[in-house]
């Protein structure tokens, strides 16, 4: 670290560090220049994902991609997987963000309406940005190939339904409580089982296979409300 580094800077040029930040990184950017560092990385090792996916990942071409030393690297994450769960951890955090913000501009009233609307996201994300294809939330376990197939892992549909709940209960204005935390987890593990066919089927999920998702979700999820 440089004393220029160490020096108190002005509040413009303090970084405005996410959540994901705190707990996914080796160490939490505290200036702006640092976390464009951070996404800059972030985002080159989304594009080699889709280009040569996990196990041909490097970090030196990570970092030569995002045209900054290898050292910037690892001050920020300990390894390769290092790199690969901070992805994730920045994945899950703009999807509940982006979906926090369809659920507000739709008006959704009822966990029916929110898991729909969850879909749609997750199948949106799917197709726009770099690297969610092959990662999406969890990371592969070390003898997956994620060029192979995509996440989320049973421990990523836990998180997911977390992040479900933390948004949906905001949204909704309701309170947590054990049946609801039950059944979004159902919800999210039936959904990933579906998705994930349809994904296969096509590489931008199957329509029907999307619509079938979505019906299984409305039953399960609207006859509990009946």
């Amino acid at each position: 670290m440089t004393g220029s580094d160490l020096t108190e800077k002005p509040a413009s040029a303090r970084a405005s560090a996410p959540r994901w930040t705190a707990s996914a990184l080796r160490r939490r950017p505290a200036q702006r220049r640092s976390l464009e560092r951070v996404e800059r990385l972030l985002h080159a090792c989304a594009e080699l994902l889709d280009e040569v996916g996990y196990f041909r990942l490097t970090t030196t071409e990570a970092a030569r991609r995002a045209d900054l030393p290898i050292g910037t690297l690892y001050q920020f994450f300990t390894d390769k997987n290092g790199l690969v769960r901070a992805l994730a951890a920045r994945n899950l955090e703009l999807y509940g963000d982006r979906l926090q913000e369809s659920l507000r501009a739709a008006g959704a009233a009822d966990w029916t309406e929110v898991a729909v609307l969850a879909v749609d996201e997750y199948v949106r994300m799917r197709r726009t940005v770099p690297g969610f294809g092959v990662l999406d939330f969890d990371p592969p376990e070390p003898e997956d190939d994620a060029s192979c197939r995509p996440m989320p892992r049973p421990g990523g549909n836990a998180l997911v339904a977390e992040r479900l709940l933390e948004v949906g209960t905001a949204v909704l204005g309701e309170e947590r409580d054990p049946a609801t935390d039950r059944r979004v987890l159902v919800a999210v593990e039936a959904a990933d089982a579906v998705l994930a066919l349809a994904f296969r089927a096509d590489p931008e999920g199957a329509p029907e296979l999307v619509a079938e998702c979505k019906d299984l979700l409305r039953a399960y999820l609207g006859g509990a409300a009946g």
